[in-house]
């Protein structure tokens, strides 16, 4: 299993139900392919640095689940959903994994 981070940034106006609605959801995906969901970090409400989508706040969250690779489906409903303005994908390392306890299973 490889180790990700998905960082999801979404409009300032969703509310915290909403948000976890859709990180239930992303976890189902996970663990549809075989993954899992280890770590869900809400960091609130956040100004951007720059306008995005007309919008100059976002509710940020960071997921770290472990799954087994094909993360088509769990990519394709963040770009459907209304309420996400950006999401990013990131395979963490080998030894960054390590470090954040994720690694045993990964290895």
């Amino acid at each position: 299993m490889r180790a990700y981070e998905l960082m999801i940034i979404f409009t300032a106006d969703t509310d915290e139900s909403a948000v976890q609605v859709q990180i239930n959801k992303l976890s189902e995906l996970a663990e549809a392919v075989g993954g899992s969901l280890e770590k869900i970090d809400k960091w609130g409400v956040r100004r951007f640095a720059f306008e995005i989508k007309k919008r100059h706040e976002g509710f940020y969250v960071v997921l770290e689940f472990l799954a087994p690779g094909a993360l088509d489906e769990i990519d394709r409903t963040l770009r459907l959903a209304d309420d996400v303005i950006r999401h990013k994908f990131l395979r963490l390392p080998l030894k960054e994994a390590h470090k954040r306890g994720l690694a045993a299973a990964s290895a």
